[in-house]
């Protein structure tokens, strides 16, 4: 198991991604810290600790609010002494064409996806410092390289999150410390039901693989770069979306 016994925290843990990230690290034998805002998705995430005994705990937080997100941090520390692996995975999309995006609109998706991420390494980072190991995961998107039509913001906090893990490859290599993104493609998840079947369907025409992702694709791309096996991959943005940016 590549995870055996890494303490690993991962954001908006309570569905899609999230929840297929705590499932792929449990079965790689990670200490699992799961976080939601929503306490009904944590509860389905307590049955997968539950099942064959497995190591976890699960914590209602808010990525928006550093107060809390540094409450968490310490009392994950006290109860298990480190941190090994964070993966940024909490996220929202509020679309809207520019011309029609309000300022609500742009500040929600900027406030989770982007200072949520900002608040959560910021809590971590001084205990990998002290022990001079470990692994940051951001959640990018292909949008965040190349842009997408009526998402200004997603694409913005999703391009600010690469940005951040390219600065902290640099900052906090030297510590041992190792920073990734990681960029999906369309990824078969809740995030897509408000799309029309044809839409969707002429979006899957163009992925040269003819199919969405799975979300369990991306929790494997989490746990082999969380892995030691990624010892020297620090500072990557790397895309996992069947061709489609090609």
């Amino acid at each position: 198991m590549r995870l055996q016994g890494k303490v690993s925290i991962i954001t908006g843990a309570g569905r899609g991604i999230g929840h297929a990230t705590v499932k792929k690290f449990l079965a790689e034998g990670a200490i699992v810290v799961a976080c939601d805002i929503d306490s009904s998705l944590l509860d389905a995430v307590n049955v997968e600790f539950k099942s064959g005994g497995r190591n976890g705990v699960a914590y209602l937080v808010d990525v928006t609010d550093a107060a809390a997100v540094a409450k968490m941090i310490e009392s994950v520390i006290t109860q298990y002494g480190q941190i090994d692996v964070l993966v940024n995975n909490a996220g929202i999309v509020r679309d809207a064409r520019m011309i029609n995006m309000s300022e609500e609109l742009f500040d929600d998706v900027i406030n989770v996806n982007l200072k949520g991420t900002f608040n959560c390494a910021k809590a971590v980072f001084p205990h990998m410092m002290e022990r001079q190991t470990g692994v940051v995961l951001n959640a990018s998107s292909i949008v965040g390289i190349y842009g997408n039509f009526g998402q200004t913001n997603y694409a913005a906090s999703k391009f600010g999150v690469i940005g951040m893990a390219k600065t902290w490859a640099r900052e906090f290599g030297r510590f041992g410390i190792r920073s990734n993104a990681v960029c999906p493609g369309m990824i078969n998840t809740e995030i897509l039901k408000d799309i029309p079947e044809t839409v969707l369907s002429n979006i899957i025409s163009n992925i040269p693989m003819g199919r969405l992702g799975g979300a369990s694709e991306i929790a494997n791309t989490y746990a082999f770069l969380a892995s030691d096996e990624a010892s020297y991959i620090n500072g990557a943005v790397i895309e996992v979306d069947g061709g489609a940016t090609l």
